[in-house]
């Protein structure tokens, strides 16, 4: 038997199945997006070198990691009846990762978010009546919480449907939560609601650069158009990952919902600006929160223009919404699971946007190795 992970190829996909391959000895079902076996590998390999080397890969790659090539919005997926009847067969708890993150398409959102968490919960009904489905555990967002200003939310006071949702990300979000508890009603169930996922507090390296590009953005700024001790909710994507496996594994969690966030310990961004600002050796900006609309109005200008600025102001306009709205997440049930609290982002955010800034904001990802045969051939005989 197996867990089955969607979303693998993605970056808290991949911290997800690094913490269950080193820290756990479960088999794991892989679906992955893919024309061919070899390229589903190399997507693999692509993902998550960021967690280990190729000789490592290359062994879980044999022995602990079976790959279904299918698509998330195909009905069965896009697989074969027989690699279906297997995926539903093997697997004993599932963790839904995958996601689109594009705020701003509510058709990729529809398509991706409802479609595909339909037929992941049609997959997890059918292990559940055919052998019993230990835990069904699903990624959502804090973003479920709508439209919120200066706050402190628990899980349980998160979902308002009265309330009106920024964006389709957030909206699509909250209707997967649903579907999964009316559909799966007799099924243990864990939703994992991440806040603002920014890098890695233990390595500046990262794969993921849209949050960062927008943070790298305001860092250049003399001036912020915002109010200096608001708070914003930062986590890094190593606490993530490790809240989502340790919880997942337990055989009985205290709760069936956890904000893995930094709650009431969220930096203001007075914090933030100066502790990047002594590291950059650069000025720490002005907070001037009366210019909000005028730069509003010119982020909306930027983003239609082309070139690096551009992109960076289109990520902006989308993630302003959750940067000017001062409400973090209570976070003191995986806290008390875990027995810590994530890593402050001030003290991990200079070494991260250095890094990326020297990589232009693109992982430096290594190929598949040409001489992978002979690697896995040594593999296969240190195994043996």
């Amino acid at each position: 038997m197996a867990i089955l992970v969607t979303g693998s190829t993605g970056y808290l996909g991949s911290y997800v199945v690094a913490g269950l391959l080193a820290g756990h000895r479960d088999k794991l079902n892989l679906l992955v997006r893919a024309k061919t076996e070899q390229e589903a590998r190399e997507r693999l390999w692509t993902s998550l070198q960021l967690h280990f080397e190729f000789p490592e890969f290359l062994e879980y790659l044999d022995t602990r990691m079976r790959i279904f090539r299918g698509d998330l919005t195909s009905e069965w997926f896009g697989l074969a009846d027989d690699e279906y009847h297997a995926l539903v067969d093997t697997t004993d708890s599932l963790i839904h990762c995958a996601a689109s993150l594009n705020r701003k398409s509510e058709k990729q959102c529809l398509n991706v978010n409802l479609r595909g968490t339909l037929e992941v919960i049609q997959l997890a009904r059918r292990a559940q009546d055919r052998h019993g489905l230990r835990r069904y555990s699903q990624i959502s967002t804090v973003a479920v919480a709508g439209k919120r200003k200066d706050e402190v939310v628990t899980e349980d006071g998160a979902i308002d449907w009265e309330r009106s949702d920024y964006d389709p990300y957030a909206r699509t979000k909250k209707f997967c939560e649903h579907m999964a508890n009316r559909w799966l009603p007799d099924v243990q169930k864990t939703i994992f609601r991440p806040a603002i996922v920014l890098g890695d507090s233990r390595r500046p390296e990262t794969s993921q650069f849209d949050m960062v590009r927008a943070v790298h953005f305001l860092a250049r700024m003399p001036v912020l158009p915002l109010r200096p001790h608001d708070r914003i909710d930062v986590v890094p994507a190593n606490y993530v990952g490790k809240a989502v496996v340790t919880i997942h594994q337990k055989e009985a969690p205290a709760h069936g919902i956890y904000h893995l966030s930094s709650g009431r310990g969220s930096q203001t961004y007075v914090e933030l600006t100066e502790a990047i600002a002594q590291a950059g050796g650069m000025r720490r900006p002005l907070f001037w929160p009366s210019l909000d609309g005028p730069f509003s109005r010119t982020v909306n200008w930027a983003a239609k223009r082309g070139g690096a600025v551009g992109h960076a102001a289109s990520l902006l306009k989308v993630f302003w919404p959750y940067l000017d709205w001062n409400t973090v997440f209570d976070n003191s049930r995986v806290v008390a699971e875990l027995g810590e609290a994530p890593a402050k982002f001030s003290t991990y955010a200079a070494g991260l946007l250095k890094f990326s800034r020297d990589n232009h904001f693109r992982y430096p990802a290594k190929p598949w190795p040409a001489n992978a045969s002979a690697e896995r051939a040594a593999v296969g005989r240190a195994s043996a």
